[in-house]
């Protein structure tokens, strides 16, 4: 019964582990509450400590559990030990989140050791981490350049690696990575489910990213992530091509899929069980008058994001779904709107979240557009962008007719983002919201394009229907900020 008490215990806690102050509490309950949180506290410290003081404090606790002969080499001063306590736990033991930039971040700056290189201290870190004889083994692996260097810290070749990285489960890469590091974890680690490649047109080589991808046994969900400068402009096509085929091998099994650049070769028609697919493309003119998506079958695909994808292309992979689709976010595509939202209301019964980029509202997209409130009855959050360029031929007042009248029950989340707006375009929206779920609205604007004056308008108008029940709660941000709804 006492075994029992503990495991479930751990998995209450284990639902609070980005709830750092109720999990601290729960230290000072008893004993067994304080063993069961430790673990759990520890698995990812990374995630709680992001100011110097807390950093600081952090270094000193990893210092304590240094071997005497470690704490020689880095030249540290015995009377640590003796004005802080042991710890009471073997907290190294529990961690399973190695981020190399928080290890460099926590030894960056600390004057607790005054006679080592950075570069001796980060190697006695590290072996204190990764050593055959831990009781956990790390579950992710984050290597970030941070400030686009090369990284060439050869992880690998550290006693116990083989035992630590065994069971791997999520790599993140970013930047130009010395290859050779890739092609030694390749030899360690297949288990592998989530792999992160960022900033792909920044390196030189990527024979060990190829390598590391193609001996995985479980690779589930690939996030190919590019430069936003460089996107989709790297004259190597050749990497991203190998970059594809090297998934080509992962088809039964790769099921969530990002990349930032037009695909090279016919990946997708390679990957029939894809639950989750986008596309973030900076530049238009990469897609030229290739319809790349045209002809291709994703029948379990349940997301689908993208950015400046051809409109008829989208209708057709739409149209291949199967009716799955309950998240769709498309942004700056090209100009056929009302074929899209069509395409979206005949395919997409079971859509729940929806944003759209929008040029226009002619009556034959407002027909369209109530069209798609009438038949996706499940949908509960709408996001619509107006284009800049457009801001001049679209009015609001004809949407937030139709939104009132015909958005489904669900539906009460919204999120508005256009250079500017007007006041009774709300106020008509408001008023016709009557006997509904209070609304709970974020609303994106051109800090550049309003005046002080008509951001508290705005506010003000906002507060006399929040008083009025008809806004639940709302949330105003220029256009450069991100914020959601819980």
């Amino acid at each position: 019964m006492s075994k029992l008490n503990e495991d479930v215990l751990f998995l209450i806690f284990k639902e609070l582990k980005h709830d750092k102050k109720s999990l601290y509490s729960c230290l000072f309950v008893n004993r067994t509450w304080c063993e069961t949180v430790v673990p759990i506290l520890w698995e990812n410290p990374g995630q709680y400590h992001g100011y110097n003081s807390s950093m600081s404090k952090l270094f000193k606790s990893i210092i304590l559990h240094l071997s005497e002969e470690s704490r020689d080499t880095l030249g540290i001063d015995n009377s640590i030990t003796e004005t802080y306590k042991r710890p009471l736990f073997n907290y190294i033991d529990y961690w399973k989140y190695l981020d190399i930039t928080f290890i460099e971040n926590l030894i960056f700056g600390r004057r607790i050791i005054k006679n080592s290189s950075t570069s001796v201290i980060k190697n006695e870190i590290l072996k204190l981490f990764i050593n055959k004889n831990r009781n956990t083994k790390f579950i992710h692996l984050f290597i970030q350049d941070k400030y686009k260097k090369y990284y060439d810290y050869q992880l690998h070749h550290i006693s116990g690696a083989e035992h630590c990285f065994s069971n791997l489960e999520s790599f993140y890469c970013q930047g130009d990575v010395d290859q050779n590091v890739m092609k030694g974890l390749a030899k360690i680690c297949k288990s592998i489910k989530k792999f992160r490649f960022e900033y792909v047109s920044c390196c030189a080589d990527i024979s060990g990213i190829i390598k590391l991808i193609e001996v995985q046994k479980r690779l589930n969900d690939v996030d190919f992530t590019d430069d936003y400068y460089n996107n989709g402009l790297n004259t190597n096509k050749s990497f991203y091509k190998s970059l594809e085929e090297s998934l080509i091998r992962h088809a039964d099994t790769v099921h969530y899929l990002r990349m930032d650049w037009k695909p090279i070769t016919r990946l997708l028609s390679y990957l029939p069980n894809l639950l989750s697919l986008e596309f973030n493309i900076t530049h238009t003119k990469c897609w030229d008058e290739l319809d790349y998506l045209n002809d291709l079958s994703l029948p379990n695909l349940k997301i689908l994001k993208t950015h400046r994808a051809p409109s008829k292309s989208l209708v057709n992979l739409i149209e291949s779904t199967k009716g799955h689709l309950t998240e769709i976010d498309i942004t700056y595509n090209d100009i056929d709107n009302e074929r899209l939202i069509q395409a979206i209301y005949q395919n997409c019964p079971n859509l729940r979240y929806l944003k759209i980029s929008l040029m226009n509202n002619t009556n034959s997209l407002i027909s369209e557009f109530e069209n798609l409130l009438i038949n996706c009855k499940l949908l509960n959050e709408l996001i619509i962008e107006i284009y800049d360029r457009y801001i001049n031929v679209f009015s609001w007042d004809k949407l937030f007719i139709i939104l009132a009248k015909s958005a489904p029950i669900g539906l009460f989340k919204f999120k508005f983002h256009s250079k500017r707006f007007e006041l009774e375009d709300f106020k008509l929206f408001f008023d016709n919201w009557k006997n509904r779920n209070p609304i709970l609205l974020t609303i994106g604007y051109n800090p550049f394009s309003i005046s002080l004056k008509e951001y508290h308008q705005l506010v003000d108008l906002f507060e006399k229907y929040k008083v009025n029940e008809i806004i639940k709660k709302y949330f105003i941000s220029s256009l450069f900020e991100k914020f959601e709804w819980n």
